[in-house]
Order: structure tokens, then C-alpha cells, then sequence
């Protein structure tokens, strides 16, 4: 089993890879393989609304996206790291996880998720909030928590000492390998359900 690390940041030792080295950590010793994949630096733009990902299953536009991507839907559980700006995830994570979850449609569903974010003080729940709505979209499983996932520090040696952001990442870990682990012994003998029809309503008479 694997788990896909996706850092956000544009650092790629700063605080939000700090925290998703916590959670690795703790997934090795579960035996689950994990790979950070940085995209903080990949100068993305984001969903142009063309549909072309409705007809070739993929995002069209012509730049690094679906090489990366294509190594986050081979992965059995997904963790999102960000850091905080202004109350919420950064421009670029954003403009990359729009075009993952659109273009991805359907191949997200029951894979266990979570998202951690890094702050220097405040704004972390928003910021959290909008990693989890991309998970229930996508009928995510979300890991269980017991507190909000966030880590405290300017870099990654601050980061170190907030002792309860460090523990909440070792939860996430823990948590998210029994998921898989159950995941993985179910097997075949629990299939998900079939997918929904999407039911849409137009407030435009």
C-alpha cells in the first residue's frame, strides 16, 4: 500500500514538510510506502473550464499536471499539506487541486484522506476546512482526528517543538493505516456502492 504526500508549500523543507514527515513516519511503521510529491513550485494555472477533462479523462492543458496526478490516483490514501496564507491554503496548491479533483472525477471515491495545514499563529481551520470539502466531494474517507491538523512554526526546527501539532500528525498516521488496513483485509467482500447520479438543480427559471 501507498500514500501520497502532497506539500503544498514552496518550500520543500519548511513546516508543512516537516509535519507530512511526522505522518510518514508513522505510516512506515504500518509497512505503507509514502511519497511526497511537492508541488509548491510547479507555477500551475488553474481550471480553465474548457470540459476537455470530461472527454479525455485527463486535464488537457499542456504542462506538468498529469504526470503528477497520475502518481496521486495510483496511491491508496491521499494527505494534503498546506501552508496558511491569509486564512487559507495557497494560490498554487489551490489552483493544482481544483484540476486533481475535477479531472479526477470518480477515481477519488473511499480512499482514506486528511489534510494538515502549517501557520505561523491563526487561520488554520479555514484553511483545513477547505482541504476537507475537497475529500467530500469526492467521497473521500475522511481520517478521524482528535483536533484540528495543524502545526505551529515558521520553519521546520519551530515546528518541532509544537508538541500537540506533532502529536495531532502522529494521530493522522496511525489513524489513516488502520483505515488502510481494514481497507485491505475487506477486500473484495465489501464493494462500494455504485456510483450516485448526480442530481443538479438550476435556481434559474
Amino acid at each position: 500500500m501507498k500514500v501520497a504526500l502532497i506539500n503544498g508549500s514552496p518550500h520543500e523543507n519548511g513546516t508543512t514538510a516537516f509535519a507530512l514527515g511526522v505522518i510518514a513516519e508513522e505510516l512506515s511503521k504500518k509497512d505503507i510506502e509514502s511519497e511526497v510529491i511537492h508541488v509548491g513550485r510547479l507555477g500551475l494555472s488553474g481550471c480553465m473550464a474548457c470540459g476537455g477533462c470530461a472527454e479525455f479523462r485527463k486535464c488537457i492543458l499542456k504542462d506538468s499536471f498529469n504526470e503528477v496526478s497520475e502518481k496521486i490516483h495510483e496511491a491508496q490514501g491521499l494527505v494534503i499539506g498546506s501552508p496558511v496564507y491569509y486564512a487559507g491554503i495557497n494560490g498554487t496548491l489551490k489552483a493544482f487541486l481544483d484540476r486533481l479533483f475535477y479531472s479526477g472525477t470518480g477515481k477519488f471515491r473511499f480512499k482514506p484522506a486528511a489534510g494538515i495545514v502549517a501557520m505561523r499563529r491563526a487561520g488554520g481551520t479555514a484553511a483545513l476546512q477547505t482541504l476537507n470539502q475537497y475529500f467530500e466531494f469526492a467521497e473521500m474517507l475522511i481520517t478521524p482526528t482528535m483536533y484540528w491538523s495543524a502545526v505551529h512554526g515558521l520553519n521546520a526546527s519551530e515546528a518541532e517543538q509544537d508538541k500537540e501539532g506533532v502529536w495531532q500528525a502522529q494521530v493522522i498516521g496511525k489513524n489513516m493505516a488502520y483505515l488502510l488496513d481494514v481497507m485491505s483485509k475487506a477486500g473484495s467482500g465489501f464493494p462500494a456502492p455504485e456510483p450516485h447520479r448526480r442530481v443538479k438543480m438550476n435556481f434559474i427559471r
